[in-house]
């Protein structure tokens, strides 16, 4: 009856400082990313998306019993705004509950539902980080079939920017032969900028056991183009991901950031084992920062 705190894979270049984590939902998320590494947890793994049992009333109780306070992250595995949301308001509820108990919030998402909330948002020390991978409508499509389009979020990005909501973007994952042509990196991180974000985290995509048959059996000419840079001399497995060759995946990364810093944004890199390249910590937790939260909030 505590919020749970968030744990990233061992070995896996995780540059996160401590923060709790909440996912609201449970099931297949219905943005079917073809990409998505929550299939390799159960809870998250397949049947419909439901709301986890019971969080409506427990929700409070893990507010109150939950010290210190630290930043909560909602959510790593299934997205809060799952079209379920709109109906069940089930991660307004949980996120105003716990704006009223003090907590910072991490809302990281693909929906433009969150903008829904922006009232509550804007009551509390939020950042909000809206992942998307490419400008490309038809490729978004393919790759992440049940999401809102591109333009819907760089949207939802502008709306909470205006209304003093601090926003990040996740350019997440670089799939490569996919979403990474630098023209299309450089007009989607131009985007990005003048929808009023402060920062871009990026990293590369990382398959996990189950990831590249759901791609084949999912869209095979995907499949095809993407799945020769996963057996180049290099690539290998890092705590259960199959991770690009780092030379590959430091120019890739290095690209990205050349990128944002043009446009005037701040840059980290998530789970890559490149932390040179960051100026900034890489889940958005620097503009969270107040008397009280330096001790977690280090860089």
């Amino acid at each position: 009856m505590k919020l749970s705190p968030f744990r990233a894979a061992r070995g896996t270049f995780c540059t996160c400082p401590p923060k709790y984590n909440l996912n609201v939902y449970k099931g297949r998320c219905a943005h079917g990313c073809l990409y998505c590494y929550s299939v390799k947890f159960p809870s998250f793994r397949e049947g419909p998306p439901e709301p986890r049992k019971d969080l409506a009333e427990r929700i409070l109780v893990m507010a109150r019993r939950t010290r210190p306070i630290m930043p909560v992250m909602v959510s790593d595995c299934t997205d809060p705004y799952q079209p379920l949301e709109a109906k069940l308001h089930l991660t307004r509820h949980c996120l105003k509950t716990l704006i009223e108990h003090g907590f910072p919030l991490l809302v990281v998402t693909k929906s433009d539902l969150v903008v829904r909330d922006a009232g509550i948002l804007a009551s509390g020390r939020v950042v909000v980080s809206m992942t998307i991978t490419t400008l490309d409508a038809e490729l978004a499509r393919r790759l992440e079939p049940g999401a809102p389009s591109p333009s819907k979020r760089l949207k939802a990005l502008e709306r909470l920017s205006e209304l003093g909501i601090t926003t990040t973007a996740r350019l997440d994952p670089v799939l490569p032969g996919l979403n990474d042509d630098p023209e299309g990196l450089r007009e989607l991180v131009r985007a990005i900028a003048e929808a009023g974000a402060k920062q871009v985290t990026s990293s590369t995509f990382k398959p996990v056991r189950r990831t590249f048959s759901i791609i084949k059996e999912a869209d095979e000419d995907l499949h095809e183009l993407l799945r020769p840079a996963y057996s180049a001399p290099g690539a290998r497995w890092i705590g259960g991901y199959l991770y690009l060759p780092a030379k590959l995946r430091h120019k890739i990364m290095s690209i990205v950031r050349e990128m944002a810093l043009a446009e005037g944004l701040e840059f980290a890199v998530c789970r890559e084992g490149f932390p040179e390249l960051n100026t900034t910590i890489c889940d958005g937790t620097a503009y969270l920062r107040s008397r009280g939260l330096e001790k977690f909030l280090r860089p």
